[in-house]
C-alpha cells in the first residue's frame, strides 16, 4: 500500500482523527475523500493550528477545519510541470484528482525536504538543579536522566537532527561536566555542540547573552531541555519567518474542569447554573524562536526569565506570536511526569 493512503480520512472524522493522521501518515497532510474517493479537501498542520487557537474541541467533525478548496492537479499533467507548480507555491504535496475530482495520486516534495538543513543556532537549556526531581538529580543532572534507552536531552538533540538543524548549544551549570562528557563536540550525532556555562544562574532568558556575536544575524531557537515532544521544528521555524516578528513562542493547550456547578449572577439574581465547566487556555511550553534584535535587551550578565523578556517586548509594542502545539508534548519537571515520560516514551519516540 503506498504510504498516501494513510493520509485518507472521512468526511465523518473528528479534529481528532486528523491529528493522528498527521502525527502518524508521515506526509503532513490528510485527504478527506468520501466513499468514492470524491476528494472533498485538505487538512494541513496550518489548518490545525489554526482550529485550536479558534478552541476547536477534538470532537468536531473534520469538515469545519479543512480547506474545502485545495489546489489540485490533473491526471494528465506532467511531472516536470506538477514539480514546477509545488515549487512556485512552496508546497509540499498537492493532489492529482482525475476529471470527476477522485483522487488518485498525492504528489510530494518529501524527498527534498529531508535535504534541507539549517544552520539557525539551537539552544537547549541544560544548567538546572533539577530540584524537584530529587533524589533522582542529586548525583546527574536532570537532562541527562534516562527516558527509554537515552538521556532526555538526546533525545531531544536526535529531534533537532531529524529536523535538519546541526549548530548546537547547550546551556550549563549545575553538574556541567557530566554534560560536557557526555555530548562532547557533537561529533558522534554528526553536528557541532559548543557550551555555553553560567557561572552563576542566569535564568532561562539570560544565558542569551552569552553566545557568541557572530551568529546575530539568523533566528535562534531555544528549548528547555526536560522536555519532550514531537513539534516539528522546521515548521516552526518557517512559521516564525513568515511572520518576521521578534519573537515566537510554543504554546500547548491545557483544560481546566471546574468539579462544581458555576453559578452566573446578576446581583444576587442567578442567570443560570453551568454545570461543571471546562476553560480552555494555552500554557507557555518551553520552546522559542527568537530574532537577533531581541539580543539587545539581554547583558549576559542579569538574571532574566524568558516569560519576563517577552512581557518587555510586548510592552515595547513588538509582536510577540505563539504557535500552537498539536504534537506530543510532555514537561518532565516532577517525578509523575517523569514516570509518564516511561510510559509514553516507546509509542511516541521509537
Amino acid at each position: 500500500m503506498r504510504d498516501w493512503i494513510n493520509t485518507l480520512i472521512k468526511p465523518s472524522s473528528t479534529l481528532e482523527n486528523a491529528i493522528q493522521i498527521l502525527h502518524n501518515g508521515g506526509l503532513r497532510i490528510a485527504l478527506v475523500v468520501d466513499d468514492n474517493m470524491k476528494l472533498l479537501g485538505t487538512v494541513t498542520d496550518g489548518d490545525i493550528r489554526r482550529a485550536l487557537l479558534k478552541h476547536k474541541a477534538m470532537d468536531v467533525l473534520v469538515t469545519e477545519v479543512m480547506n474545502d478548496k485545495p489546489i489540485t492537479v490533473s491526471v494528465k499533467d506532467d511531472r516536470k510541470s506538477i514539480l514546477a507548480l509545488m515549487k512556485s507555491k512552496d508546497f509540499l504535496h498537492i493532489p492529482i484528482v482525475d476529471e470527476t475530482g477522485c483522487l488518485k495520486e498525492l504528489e510530494t516534495l518529501h524527498h527534498l525536504v529531508d535535504e534541507v538543513k539549517y544552520d539557525n543556532p539551537v539552544f537547549l537549556m541544560a544548567g538546572g538543579f533539577g530540584k524537584r526531581l530529587s533524589p533522582l538529580t542529586n548525583d546527574v543532572p536532570k537532562p541527562l536522566l534516562h527516558v527509554g534507552n537515552k538521556p532526555i536531552l538526546e533525545t531531544i538533540l536526535n529531534q533537532f537532527i531529524e529536523n535538519g538543524f546541526h549548530n548546537f548549544y547547550i546551556s550549563t551549570h549545575y553538574k556541567a561536566e557530566m554534560l560536557w562528557d557526555y555530548f562532547g563536540d557533537g561529533k558522534k550525532w554528526g553536528v557541532t555542540i559548543q557550551y555555553i556555562h553560567e557561572d552563576i544562574p542566569l535564568g532561562t532568558a539570560g544565558a542569551l547573552g552569552l553566545l557568541p556575536d557572530d551568529i546575530v544575524s539568523k533566528p535562534v531557537i531555544m528549548m528547555n531541555g526536560d522536555l519532550l515532544t514531537k513539534v516539528n521544528f522546521a515548521q516552526l521555524l518557517e512559521f516564525h519567518n513568515e511572520r518576521n516578528n521578534i519573537a515566537t513562542m510554543c504554546v500547548s493547550k491545557y483544560d481546566i474542569q471546574v468539579p462544581y456547578g458555576v453559578i452566573e449572577q446578576d446581583n444576587d439574581k442567578i442567570k443560570d447554573i453551568i454545570e461543571k465547566p471546562i476553560h480552555n487556555f494555552f500554557i507557555n511550553a518551553g520552546i522559542y524562536v527568537l530574532s537577533p534584535s531581541i539580543r539587545k535587551y539581554i547583558d549576559g550578565k542579569s538574571y532574566l526569565d524568558m516569560p519576563h523578556l517577552l512581557k518587555q517586548q510586548i510592552k515595547n509594542k513588538e509582536t510577540v506570536n505563539m504557535f500552537p502545539i498539536h504534537e506530543y508534548w510532555l514537561d518532565i519537571g516532577r517525578m509523575e511526569e517523569y514516570e509518564r515520560a516511561h510510559e509514553v516514551y516507546g509509542e511516541e519516540f521509537q
